[in-house]
């Protein structure tokens, strides 16, 4: 009998591990239980009842689908808990607040359907409002090299887990610096996508016009495989993009760096970053220092206008009917809202149009933005001392991203010489993610340094050819319901379209299936029952595929009679393109609804 113990690794250790013979049962159980409740990192651990149920669900999607179709097969994470996982309790770290979800956010959603596992929901500042890591009534999280130190926040209790191998990835969210900070103090990887490119549904907002959920990982690859994964356009999500046309990249030899010119840093931040610049400018055709002068005006603008204000939105029942629950500097902040009108709010608005032409205008000059990624490592007695001031110190090269609506990632550059991690952020236009870690990836493999405290560091081949989302243009999903299904005759034809596994799933209950007469290879007809009646249709079982826009019209193109490409609508209430059929040829098709699904007819054919 094999003996199995818990696993510290990348996804492609976990993937290696199964390969060889191990379960997810008997790997994701030794991960369980070598989380300790009484770990601040952690607000809940799943139970076993909770961690069968998804294993349950992992292995039925597998008969469905094949392992083949799930990248992140077994592998187990941690959540935020500010972001829904069915089942489990959100709190974002204020009891008085927690809800039990009833349904996964949309990127957890995305997640499972791709194999990975919640293991449990990890502490954050209260709301996500702070940088620090120490602001939550569930315990300071430490930092992972040395207990006196901060961890960074708000997705503090995330960057420990990963840091410390007990899951290989976790989500962040990152509105000024929550998910770059705890990851550059805590030797991880933190990628931040552009606003919008990963949906907001069913994550508690801190800023709802300015919130990304983001990853955190050993590596740069892994975070990159992770983020391929969880983005996509979400209809139910108003600020949900579908990821645009990708400009050509440019090699890093090729690469205009700017620097900030005036750095307030600590002098072993200075002499760390100085030396990954010295290396940096080397390797790269321009590296330059340049005035950030309008980047920190519109860092100032977050915490210093009214954007305060979108905060209290999330943590409104609290804040007005309990404010004596919620952690007091965090009530604190909240209280600056207090002082701008809806006038004031507007007025910043133009203001931070006006920069934001200002700040784009870079990018005709400069291909990256290279900045540390925070200023220097506080002590977490100076952080209680002067809650306030040591919070703000730590966004001054974070705030100002998602306000203009870039990307980001932050990486480990330099061990210093206590043995403290020293981090640099790399930040680009919106869109440029797929640039953003084909750059780091060799950065991450020059600086040599293990994850966290686990040992663990970057394979030779990181980060170029991770990004699995099509970059030819939008996505638009497409429901199939036959022979289009993955493993049936036609999937090819999706698969040659650049389309993408997006989930298993069903149509609302008013629908009916036929199996049609003459089709080759068979083929069936789907229809949505008169009137839209629930009583005289049923819940059909689809898939949901991710097509790139360009090759959508080649593919309906290719669509023959009677079928045709309509709208369909889902089990959850919204719709998609999809397949249907002309009602004339159903008068001579068999009905088969009662099957649920054209796989379960063909079943039982066989």
């Amino acid at each position: 009998m094999k003996v199995f113990i818990m696993l510290i690794g990348t996804l492609e250790d976990w993937k290696n591990a199964y390969a060889q013979g191990a379960t997810p049962a008997e790997l994701l159980e030794q991960q369980r239980l070598a989380c300790d409740a009484a770990d601040t990192a952690w607000i809940s651990i799943a139970s076993a009842e909770q961690l069968q149920d998804q294993i349950d669900e992992l292995l039925a999607l597998e008969q469905a689908l094949g392992r083949e179709q799930m990248p992140l097969y077994g592998v187990p994470f941690a959540v935020k808990d500010n972001i829904d996982v069915e089942g489990f309790r959100t709190t974002a770290a204020c009891e008085e607040f927690a809800y039990v979800a009833q349904n996964d956010a949309f990127a957890i959603q995305r997640l499972r359907n791709a194999g990975a596992i919640v293991l449990g929901k990890t502490n954050l500042d209260q709301f996500a409002t702070g940088l620090v890591g120490t602001r939550s009534p569930y315990g300071v999280v430490p930092n992972t090299f040395d207990a006196r130190l901060i961890s960074g926040g708000s997705s503090s209790g995330s960057a420990s887990v990963v840091a410390r191998g007990l899951v290989p990835f976790a989500l962040s969210t990152d509105t000024a610096g929550s998910g770059r900070v705890p990851a550059g103090f805590n030797q991880i990887v933190g990628l931040k996508p552009t606003p919008g490119a990963v949906s907001g549904t069913g994550l508690v907002p801190a800023c709802r016009t300015l919130d990304c959920i983001g990853v955190l990982a050993c590596t740069v690859a892994d975070s990159a495989s992770v983020m391929s994964v969880m983005e996509g356009h979400d209809p139910a999500d108003g600020y949900s993009r579908a990821r645009p046309m990708a400009p050509a990249h440019k090699p890093l030899a090729q690469l205009r760096v700017a620097t900030p010119a005036a750095r307030p840093l600590s002098p072993a931040y200075e002499a760390a970053f100085a030396d990954f610049c010295a290396q940096l400018q080397a390797q790269t055709a321009q590296l330059e220092e340049i005035p950030f002068d309008t980047l920190f005006e519109v860092a100032q603008l977050l915490y210093h206008g009214p954007w305060v204000a979108e905060r209290v939105v999330g943590a409104r029942s609290i804040y007005e009917q309990q404010p004596e629950k919620m952690v007091p500097v965090v009530r604190s902040v909240l209280d600056v809202a207090k002082r701008f009108s809806a006038a004031d709010t507007f007025a910043a608005q133009y203001r931070l149009q006006q920069l934001k032409q200002q700040a784009d205008r870079l990018w005709q000059d400069w291909d990256v933005l290279c900045v540390p990624t925070a200023p220097r490592h506080p002590r977490i007695d100076e952080v209680m001392a002067d809650p306030m001031a040591v919070n703000s110190e730590m966004g001054i090269y974070t705030n100002f991203v998602n306000l203009l609506g870039w990307s980001a990632i932050a990486i480990p550059a330099r061990r210093l010489p206590d043995g403290l991690p020293f981090g640099i952020t790399l930040i680009a236009p919106g869109w440029r993610e797929p640039d953003l870690v084909r750059w780091a990836a060799q950065l991450e493999q020059q600086a040599g340094l293990p994850a966290g405290v686990t040992g663990l560091k970057a394979g030779a081949t990181a980060a170029p050819g991770t990004w699995s989302v099509a970059a030819q243009g939008d996505m638009v999903a497409v429901a199939v319901v036959g022979a289009h299904l993955h493993g049936m005759p036609l999937n090819h034809e999706l698969l040659a379209c650049g389309a993408r596994l997006r989930e298993a799933t069903h149509t609302s209950a008013d629908y009916r299936l036929y199996a049609l007469q003459g089709t080759v290879p068979p083929k069936p007809g789907l229809s949505r029952s008169e009137g839209g009646a629930v009583q005289n249709g049923a819940a059909i079982a689809v898939e949901v595929w991710d097509m790139p826009l360009a090759h959508f019209g080649r593919f309906v193109a290719g669509v023959p009679a009677p079928l045709g490409i309509g709208t369909v609508t889902l089990a959850n209430g919204t719709t998609c393109k999809g397949f249907i059929c002309e009602g004339h040829a159903l008068a001579q098709a068999t009905d088969i609804t009662a099957f649920g699904g054209w796989r379960a007819y063909c079943q039982s054919l066989r």
